[in-house]
């Protein structure tokens, strides 16, 4: 289907409402491998309610989630992934709360002939009450079916060229074989990553993990490594989507510091150290 760049952009996608608990962030935390040493206080926080109760700034994510944007592209939904994420945090999520999410599209570039086609979108996650801006979403998804219109036009961002020296930090972590059962509880619950049916029409043999969840094990890491958990101290992080992550797999993320810019990649050392993340670049304070 031959795709018109120019109308995407000029698609008013309509606003939704969203809405979550202090439960809803616990759930987040679990899903993304908070916990995971359970005599750290600093960790807690993030699953154990109280007075220090803190919210990982990635489980924005799960609050934007709505694939109207995807529906109005025209593209095709079962071939398309989700190939790069990126995120600004404008201030701490708040355990519980209503908020207004606004979707643009705001890039489509034709790939050419067989080569598919990137379409980008920004939402913008508020505060219903007040209206300042909590976070901002950037989405890549990568078409697969729908290259070769010819047609491109907005912006599209370059990938982070990560540092050609040892990582700094290194930090391991595991995924359970529930994984994805418990991340889909945050509100994607794609049968890719819950039915193995799905997953081998997919061409998978087993249901595979969200990569948004490899991407919230990711700012854990960062968090902990970078930020002492503290979630105030993260104020942006993307990366690029390389490969698919199966529940149960261990991740290995590498991190390089230079100043407030953190660089960052995730592999899977029990499968020949595939990268599952890559080129991903963080901001802190």
């Amino acid at each position: 289907m031959a795709i018109d760049a120019q109308r995407l952009l000029d698609l008013k996608l309509p606003d939704h409402d969203c809405s979550w608990t202090q439960e809803h962030c616990q759930i987040y935390a679990l899903a993304t491998g908070f916990g995971q040493d359970p005599v750290d206080d600093r960790e807690l926080a993030y699953v154990v309610e109280g007075p220090d109760f803190r919210v990982s700034p990635t489980a924005a994510i799960t609050l934007y989630y709505d694939d109207a944007w995807m529906r109005e592209s025209g593209v095709d939904l079962a071939m398309s992934l989700h190939g790069e994420q990126k995120n600004i945090f404008h201030r701490p999520i708040p355990p519980s709360g209503r908020g207004r999410v606004r979707s643009r599209i705001t890039g489509v570039h034709d790939k050419g002939p067989g080569r598919g086609l990137l379409v980008v979108c920004e939402q913008v996650l508020t505060d219903a009450e007040t209206g300042e801006a909590l976070a901002t979403n950037i989405i890549t998804n990568f078409a697969r079916a729908d290259g070769g219109g010819g047609s491109s036009a907005g912006t599209l961002s370059s990938p982070h060229a990560l540092p050609d020296r040892p990582a700094d930090l290194v930090v391991d972590q595991v995924t359970r074989p529930e994984q994805a059962l418990i991340y889909r509880l945050t509100g994607d619950r794609n049968p890719l990553h819950a039915t193995p049916a799905t997953a081998r029409e997919a061409g998978f043999p087993q249901p595979i993990l969200h990569g948004m969840c490899t991407y919230g094990f990711a700012a854990r890491a960062i968090l902990g490594s970078v930020c002492d958990f503290d979630p105030t101290r993260l104020k942006s992080m993307g990366a690029r989507i390389s490969a698919p992550v199966f529940p149960g797999d261990a991740l290995r993320t590498e991190i390089w510091r230079d100043g407030e810019v953190v660089s960052f990649r995730t592999t899977a050392p029990n499968r020949d150290n595939v990268v599952v993340l890559n080129n991903g670049r963080a901001e802190v304070v």
